[in-house]
């Protein structure tokens, strides 16, 4: 019964919700000097792995959240920590995540995990031993990884999800809400704008740019270009066939999920208790607070996070 029950985590900065997700996100500084690697895909794209290395034998993948990259401050904040306790760390940025546009009319998505198998396959050729950590999205994708039949999967020693919307249409519906429409808004921004790029590099798409231009939903965003563009028919598909709790228990790795209670991201069906509970291998922890990848502690804005410290502590014991 892998539940931890009592999560050690006390808010010391932010009690509320929405300031323990925006204040990192918007203030928080974390210095990390990358080296790029760029890895070719079977489909002639590409990945961009960036690698905070020290020349150690120990890795941990990262995985970012939607429209997040290396460069994100919650990314950053994992790698550090992961450096200062001895490990590697490289972050898998998605398709048209890196600064530069990937060559498709594709991109990623939420459950598309062929690409985290391609880096897994890239760094076990130098690394002795590979955990991952996956952040909402990325953990989302994370999860359903490792319930898949993914050869690669038997390199992986630990991994960690964090702030996980692991049930994708119940997720879409919350954040719809108008409590949501400020996360609303910066996600669609910059979503509609890959699309509206990726147009003028492909001619001849059916894409309806007014539909793009005027969703004002997940649901509105996916159901013209994330589904039809990936081969589902809609974007209910799309959430049933790419959402990782249908794949919890087939996990095999040795895996902790961290869904805070208040996360604004999240609905009730996103806290899979059952499935933990069933499990030999997936943890489930659910602190009372901490927002959406937020959990500041008493270090302060640029300090290091509980989630971090409670990510690396669960990689180490295994």
């Amino acid at each position: 019964m892998p539940i931890v029950l009592k999560s050690k985590y006390r808010p010391l900065l932010f009690l509320n919700k929405h300031l323990n997700t925006i204040i990192p996100s918007l203030f928080r500084k974390v210095n990390i000097v990358y080296q790029r690697e760029r890895v070719i895909t079977p489909d002639n794209d590409f990945i961009d792995l960036d690698f905070s290395s020290n020349g150690n034998k120990k890795v941990v993948l990262v995985l970012h959240g939607l429209e997040g990259s290396a460069k994100s401050s919650n990314v950053k904040g994992i790698v550090e920590i992961c450096n200062l306790n001895d490990y590697d760390a490289v972050v898998l940025n998605f398709r048209g995540c890196s600064g530069e546009q990937n060559n498709l009319i594709t991109a990623y998505h939420s459950g598309k995990t062929d690409d985290i198998d391609l880096a897994i396959c890239h760094l076990t050729k130098r690394y002795e031993a590979i955990s991952i950590v996956g952040l909402s999205l990325g953990g989302n994708a994370l999860l359903k990884y490792l319930g898949e039949d993914y050869p690669s999967v038997n390199s992986i020693k630990s991994a960690v999800a964090i702030s996980v919307p692991c049930d994708l249409k119940s997720s879409a519906i919350q954040m719809a809400k108008n409590s949501n429409n400020i996360y609303m808004k910066r996600f669609l921004k910059t979503l509609k704008n890959k699309v509206f790029e990726k147009c003028e590099m492909h001619t001849g798409h059916l894409i309806d740019l007014d539909k793009i231009r005027n969703a004002k939903t997940f649901a509105d965003f996916d159901n013209e270009y994330t589904a039809p563009v990936h081969g589902y028919k809609n974007a209910e598909i799309y959430w049933k066939l790419n959402s990782s709790k249908p794949f919890l228990n087939k996990i095999t790795t040795p895996t902790l999920l961290i869904n805070a209670l208040d996360d604004p991201f999240l609905t009730s069906n996103c806290f899979p208790y059952q499935i933990a509970k069933e499990s030999n291998c997936l943890f489930l922890e659910t602190p009372a607070k901490g927002g959406h990848v937020g959990f500041l502690s008493k270090t302060g804005i640029n300090g290091i996070y509980w989630h971090e410290k409670r990510a690396m502590e669960f990689i180490k014991e295994i």
